[in-house]
């Protein structure tokens, strides 16, 4: 049994760093060669949801979990703590190859997916914080108000329930974003505490009698066995869930670029916010700008809050330093204030940290088996994975146990995205439209309409 907790050098989030030392005892690496029946690489979200489907359906199947470091250490541990619905693809383009039926049941099914986290965590015990209060998509500026309208188009077009709109009275009276002028509430997202979701289904995959091996680097994936720097775990299923950081993985340098989203936490803030701030039923916010940010009010009464707008690093290289930059935060602070400039003016923020988040080619996730040679792989969520992991390994767990479902007919199962380009494209290409949505959002809040030019750029470079 362990017996020493991880040191706080380890904790690289508002939300690691907010649980107990009893919540973060390390397990023991892999101690020599093994055999199991389904070795699975990377303790995220996907690995351990996989592994934990797997066991509720057969008890018997030996699992054995892969992580270097320890589980809930990625983007798991590091996210906004959203379940949502969203989707890194639009529903038109899988309509385009699979028929629009196929795709309005995908969006359906990650709808469900988003209560399913919260069943599931209440059945294996998991207090994490989970609250089923909807996601409000803002509007600060006329622009933002066309793209809210489209999104109430897109939800009729595809017959999907329960988006509202808000008039800028019901919209603030739900939030208190300066300067909002309306909003669309979404019902299909609920906040979490990831870091507590994350090591509680830890727990819960040993307590079913899966294992976990932390500190384990597993060096490469090959039909039948997972060879790693502390023996091979041979298995004749061997799952590849590494979102991320596959790019630091053998021959998948350019399978996912990793992109840094950084992150912020306020201290608690005093009731007299709240009261003008609203999120009474914690919903989750961000607005329709380009560059992508996000909002929760936590359980314990902060501001945790996000964005994009870190470069992406040559080659794809993925290091600790990357975690924090000081343009980005102050960046994510500014942006937070300008949101809600009735914060306390001596207000602190405790917590500045990020991660990298795996964006495939053609920003369409995927979850697939390869029969011939056994192996599977999930990931490619674009930053909105802590409801579609646990689909992808719902779905994972009935591919390798040759299940025929609702969920491997689902038009996601086996995509395979194209590679990135090589040096220096990937580079150019990935910086230039993370600088093209800041410039875009600058134009919009300064002119109240799009520029066309930058916008039509954008859609080609993210697939929209």
């Amino acid at each position: 049994m362990p017996t020493t907790p991880i040191t706080p050098i380890r904790r690289p989030s508002y939300w690691l760093d907010s649980l107990p030392d009893t919540q973060l005892m390390p397990r023991a690496p892999l101690d020599g060669s093994i055999d199991a029946d389904v070795a699975i690489v990377g303790g995220g979200f996907t690995g351990l949801w996989t592994a934990l489907s797997l066991l509720r359906r057969d008890p018997s199947v030996r699992v054995v979990v892969i992580e270097a470091e320890y589980a809930g250490f990625g983007a798991s541990g590091r996210n906004g703590g959203w379940v949502s619905a969203l989707l890194p693809m639009e529903l038109e383009r899988v309509a385009a190859t699979h028929g629009r039926d196929a795709a309005r049941r995908l969006q359906l099914a990650m709808n469900d997916t988003v209560r399913e986290v919260g069943a599931s965590a209440a059945v294996e015990g998991i207090d994490c914080d989970f609250v089923l209060g909807g996601y409000l998509h803002n509007a600060t500026n006329p622009v933002h108000l066309d793209r809210l309208r489209s999104d109430l188009a897109w939800a009729e077009t595809w017959a999907i329930d329960g988006l509202e709109w808000l008039d800028r009275s019901a919209a603030s009276s739900r939030v208190g974003i300066d300067g909002i002028l309306a909003a669309v509430f979404n019902p299909h997202c609920a906040a979490v505490h990831p870091a507590k979701l994350v090591r509680g289904l830890a727990d819960a995959v040993e307590r079913r009698g899966g294992r976990i091996v932390e500190g384990t680097r597993a060096q490469s994936i090959e039909a039948g066995r997972v060879v790693t720097d502390r023996g091979t775990v041979r298995a004749p299923h061997c799952v590849r869930a590494l979102e991320g950081f596959t790019a630091g993985f053998a021959g998948h340098r350019r399978s996912l670029v990793p992109i840094y989203s950084l992150m912020v936490a306020t201290e608690p803030l005093p009731s007299t916010f709240w009261e003008r701030a609203g999120l009474a039923g914690r919903e989750v916010f961000n607005d329709a700008r380009r560059r992508v940010i996000y909002g929760q009010r936590t359980a314990d009464g902060r501001l945790a809050f996000g964005g994009r707008g870190a470069f992406y690093h040559w080659g794809s290289a993925i290091r600790p330093e990357f975690d924090r930059v000081d343009r980005v935060h102050d960046a994510i602070r500014t942006t937070l204030k300008s949101l809600f400039p009735y914060l306390p003016g001596d207000v602190r923020f405790t917590h500045a940290w990020g991660g990298p988040l795996g964006v495939p080619r053609d920003w369409t996730c995927s979850v697939g088996l390869d029969r011939s040679t056994g192996i599977g792989w999930a990931g490619g969520y674009v930053g909105d994975g802590v409801a579609t992991t646990n689909i992808a390994g719902r779905t994972l767990a009935d591919l390798i146990l040759g299940v025929d479902s609702e969920l491997t007919s689902l038009p996601w199962v086996g995509h395979r995205s194209r590679s990135w380009e090589p040096e220096p494209l990937r580079w150019l290409g990935v910086n230039a439209g993370l600088a093209l949505a800041g410039v875009e959002d600058r134009y919009e809040a300064k002119h109240g309409k799009p520029n066309r030019l930058v916008n039509g750029v954008l859609n080609r470079l993210t697939g929209h």
